[in-house]
């Protein structure tokens, strides 16, 4: 934490204020489009995502510093078990949003912290759910995809002076990614397969 009275938690207090009032009086301007890509890399469960450009205000940001690239996979204890050919460790995607949300939840707090002048000696959130993989493995139908996630829990350590738990509590839920996780979200999908080829009944002999 900077002495500086006009820092908080890094960020430049007025800059930010300004900044709230800017969103305040035009909020198309701070609307974002936000996506990721992930391509199959030939053995089941192993993709590789990669993050890059974004949308602020209907404009689109780009550039080589922020191009990403995650290799997806699983356990190796459980491939293993499953019958994959030389099975090695690789962050899995369900962890993946774990610590996304605990590190967004961290966000919510921080930022709401700096914008109330409120002092953060030490942050530490840790998430973690109890997952069952039926569903996955259609062993159990879509209708069963409630169950797969139980115990959700969020735990949030935090040091400083003068901390209203009720506070911090309503901070982290403004995290974007709790709201993402713990409100139904409808997502739109769509299947883009190989275009359909006639079948040779319908073609028309160039004879004809």
């Amino acid at each position: 934490m900077s002495t500086d009275k006009q820092t908080a938690h890094g960020i430049d207090l007025e800059t930010l204020e300004g900044f709230a009032e800017h969103a305040a009086d035009d909020p198309e301007a701070v609307q974002f489009g936000l996506g990721a890509s992930a391509t199959y890399e030939g053995t089941a469960a192993h993709s590789l995502a990669r993050v890059d450009s974004y949308e602020l205000g209907g404009e689109t940001i780009a550039r080589e510093t922020r191009e990403y690239t995650i290799p997806y996979g699983a356990w190796k204890e459980v491939l293993d078990a499953g019958g994959w050919v030389g099975g090695t460790d690789r962050l899995e995607p369900i962890e993946a949003a774990l610590s996304a949300l605990a590190a967004c939840i961290n966000v919510g707090i921080t930022i709401n912290a700096a914008a109330s002048g409120v002092d953060i000696d030490h942050l530490e959130t840790r998430v973690r759910t109890d997952f069952d993989p039926a569903v996955l493995f259609s062993l159990e139908g879509l209708d069963e995809a409630d169950s797969v996630f139980e115990n959700l829990t969020a735990e949030v350590e935090i040091d400083g002076e003068d901390l209203d738990q009720d506070l911090i509590d309503e901070w982290a839920r403004r995290a974007p990614v709790y709201t993402f996780v713990s409100h139904a979200q409808d997502v739109d999908m769509t299947i883009n397969g190989p275009a359909k080829v006639a079948g040779e009944d319908s073609l028309v002999s160039a004879d004809e």
